[in-house]
């Protein structure tokens, strides 16, 4: 199984928040997950990203892959760069 860390699409229409989750690569954007990771509105001014970087970092260690969207979300965080820290 082929884990992904996607973006899960919530709220109503024209309002929309995401939920970053941990998911099966074959499943679709907002269908059965394993595990929910944080939020991101970007509706808000300034954006609002919440993340459990703990729980990111695991499923990193596990080999799973972020999309591409969410990897630029973790460059903006700075995710990444503790990430790649962490490994070394």
């Amino acid at each position: 199984m082929a884990v992904t860390i996607s973006l899960r699409r919530m709220g109503s229409k024209k309002r929309p928040f995401y939920r970053f989750v941990a998911t099966d690569s074959r499943m679709p954007r907002d269908g059965r997950f394993i595990e929910t990771l944080g939020y991101y509105h970007p509706i808000e001014k300034p954006a609002k990203i919440s993340l459990a970087e703990e729980r990111i970092f695991y499923w990193l260690e596990q080999g799973a892959s972020p999309s591409d969207t969410v990897s630029s979300l973790f460059k903006e965080v700075g995710l990444l760069e503790k990430w790649s820290k962490k490994k070394k």
